[in-house]
């Protein structure tokens, strides 16, 4: 049964990488570049895999497998987060690094795209183990990463505290300070303001533009959210702050569904650390079901291919922003676009955390910390700017908002491959 499962989510994994190559290659063969800059950025420049060894709190040795991608770094150094779980694949951090070279392209930051995975269970695990594991990774990967190379950050089941851990460790080995070498750090470790929410913060600055597209008021506006973890947990304060009702949010274990909305101070008081709060209650509908919500907005904030064939023409929202990672199938993108349902793409909308992760490394190389306001009005200025790119791109070509991100996404790790000398 283990077997099965895992050659399914490896499986999946491969259909992500594969897709997002189809859609690089569309992209591409549309701008007019030739078949060798594909080649190019089909795979990461770079994958290390690395073997770390830890004493656990019993006494035992365990032997942890991690990765780093760096995909492409004609334009600068690669910059992506560092994810904890077990089901981190190789073929899954290669995706992400791609997914973060397309952020990082379409919010014009000058960075390519990087991503780390560990396979393990942080959920089963002391502190003092994590701690161990964190250091550890940063000794494995320390040859090609830093500052001006490769600059992590935290992903999934990582947080400020790991960051700290991955910092400390660097700045041991390098003997210099060097805060830059990591985002998401605490605050009082060279750490940015709105760090922590930017993703969340990115995805409410689309929904609104998206909205404004569509001519959908906020206010009253019924918005769904799935998954209930960092980027959705904001998400919903952030929507339901604004005067949009949540009639539906979703967590590993079911869903809540609400038409007069939720209470969504309530439930964020309820969860617990990892998320979960659907197990409080009695009247749960299934994730699926979910997705199928009478709704003027939905936001897939979960995991991968929860928008396919099978359910794309059931889905009634007037307006699809993914928040997650590559929640929506080709196929399904095709059917939403087909019945006019504005779907704003993951690496548009979920790319708050970068840019406030890129503020966060210019202002360690300056020296020089802005406040709270000064990197929201940032932030609100790079996403507008962005999103109507993308959305102009979009309708002047007659595509769809997937393949014209992805156009503005490519142009500037091409276009720096090519004067480089590289195709």
């Amino acid at each position: 049964m283990v077997a099965n499962e895992n050659s399914e989510q490896t499986n999946e994994k491969l259909d992500v990488l594969e897709s997002t190559r189809t859609v690089i290659s569309q992209a591409l063969e549309k701008l007019g570049y030739p078949e060798e800059v594909f080649e190019l950025l089909k795979d990461p420049m770079r994958l290390l895999t690395v073997r770390i060894p830890i004493r656990m709190d019993d006494g035992s040795i365990k032997i942890f497998t991690g990765y780093r991608a760096q995909h492409n770094d004609s334009v600068g150094p690669t910059k992506g987060g560092v994810r904890f779980h077990p089901n981190v694949t190789e073929t899954e951090v290669k995706a992400l690094s791609i997914w973060m070279s397309l952020k990082a392209g379409i919010v014009d930051l000058p960075y390519g795209g990087g991503k780390g995975g560990i396979i393990c269970d942080p959920r089963e695990m002391s502190f003092r183990e994590l701690e161990k594991l964190s250091r550890g990774y940063v000794r494995a990967i320390s040859q090609i990463v830093g500052p001006t190379k490769d600059i992590p950050a935290p992903d999934v089941f990582t947080n400020s505290q790991i960051m700290a851990w991955m910092m400390d460790e660097y700045s041991r080995l390098r003997e210099f300070d060097s805060p830059g070498f990591i985002t998401g750090k605490p605050l009082v470790l060279g750490g940015s303001h709105g760090r922590e929410s930017a993703t969340a913060k990115g995805v409410t600055i689309c929904i609104r533009e998206a909205a404004k597209r569509k001519n959908i008021d906020i206010k009253g506006a019924r918005v769904v959210v799935q998954g209930f973890g960092n980027a959705g947990s904001f998400l919903a304060k952030f929507m339901h702050d604004a005067g949009a009702k949540i009639v539906g949010i979703s967590d590993a274990y079911g869903a809540l569904h609400d038409p007069e909305g939720l209470d969504i101070d309530y439930l964020l008081d309820r969860r617990d650390s990892f998320g979960t709060v659907t197990k409080l209650f009695k009247n749960t509908i299934s994730n699926q079901g979910l997705l199928e919500l009478d709704c003027d907005i939905l936001v897939p904030a979960a995991i991968e291919n929860q928008i396919t064939e099978q359910n794309a023409s059931k889905v009634k929202a007037s307006i699809v922003v993914e928040a997650a990672n590559g929640p929506t199938t080709l196929k399904a993108t095709e059917i939403l676009t087909n019945r006019d349902i504005l779907l704003v793409p993951d690496v548009l909308a979920s790319s708050g955390g970068v840019t406030v992760s890129y503020f966060e490394w210019v202002q360690n190389n300056q020296g020089y910390y802005w406040t709270e306001e000064e990197v929201e009005k940032r932030l609100e200025d790079v996403l507008v700017n962005s999103f109507e790119n993308v959305y102009n791109t979009s309708k002047n070509r007659k595509i769809n908002m997937r393949l014209s991100a992805y156009m503005v996404g490519v142009r500037k790790m091409a276009e720096a491959s090519r004067f480089r000398g590289w195709v």
